[in-house]
């Protein structure tokens, strides 16, 4: 059985692109529609009462164009929100989980940190992770709030943005961590800037790759992929500024790409 209708996909921003990237790869002939909420952006440093409010108007929109499933391709969102969008939609959820497991089953050092955003490090889906995969080995976290306002203002070249980096990871580096888990989706667009910073040993997990193997298993188990293989359609929409957005989106596709206002 084939299933035509899109996926959604929603970030507080253009980080949620990342997975998106992801997703196209191994999912070539799935349309996608993404939402990016730049207006409320950034999500780390809100209630979870707002941040649960925040994605449910955006579910709310995305259901309007009919998607068959929806990727909270945020890690703060999937931290405050996901199991209230599980309980209140019948629609199937993929969420984003800080990749701790991998990190700590093949840390040499046995020290190991997380860059991610107050918001993810609150939730409880952080806190059962850390618990079940990292008991042996030194979890160090480290806030990068701002980090989500260097990719939002379009920062990551800046000579200002290296000299932040180096100073954000400089105490991890002196835990003697051999790997990186980026616990926000805006964090590998600045895997360029941190693999500057950061020893040659020490190596960056990103998660999306993982996020979108599971929208693969998802779809296939709810009999939902699309098997028709026609050429895919993908729509972009934001609530806020475009200018980053567009900008990344042309660098991906080497074209200018239509935003939708929200």
């Amino acid at each position: 059985m084939s299933d035509s209708r899109p996926i959604g996909v929603f970030d507080s921003g253009v980080g949620g692109l990342s997975v998106w990237k992801e997703m196209i790869k191994i999912l070539p002939f799935e349309s996608v529609i993404y939402y990016a909420d730049n207006k409320n952006c950034p999500y780390g440093n809100k209630s979870p009462e707002s941040i649960i409010q925040l994605s449910s108007k955006v579910v709310d929109f995305l259901l309007t164009k009919d998607v068959k499933s929806i990727v909270v391709a945020c890690n703060t969102a999937t931290a405050a929100a996901i199991d209230h969008l599980r309980k209140n939609y019948t629609i199937p959820f993929i969420g984003m989980e800080p990749a701790v497991k991998p990190a700590s089953l093949n840390s040499k050092t046995k020290s190991i940190a997380i860059l991610a955003t107050e918001g993810t490090f609150n939730g409880k889906l952080f806190r059962e992770t850390s618990r079940k995969y990292a008991r042996d080995v030194e979890l160090n976290i480290e806030i990068g709030n701002d980090l989500v306002d260097i990719v939002e203002k379009g920062l990551i070249n800046e000579q200002s943005t290296y000299n932040y980096l180096k100073q954000v990871v400089k105490p991890l580096v002196d835990k003697d961590i051999d790997h990186l888990v980026l616990g926000c989706t805006h964090f590998p667009f600045l895997i360029p800037v941190l693999q500057k910073v950061l020893p040659e040993n020490v190596k960056i997990i990103d998660p999306a790759p993982a996020v979108a193997k599971q929208t693969f298993r998802v779809l296939q188990q709810k009999k939902i992929l699309n098997q028709s293989f026609q050429k895919p359609q993908y729509d972009f929409y934001s609530s806020g500024q475009t200018v980053v957005l567009e900008s990344i989106l042309k660098d991906i596709f080497g074209f200018d790409i239509e935003i939708h206002a929200v």
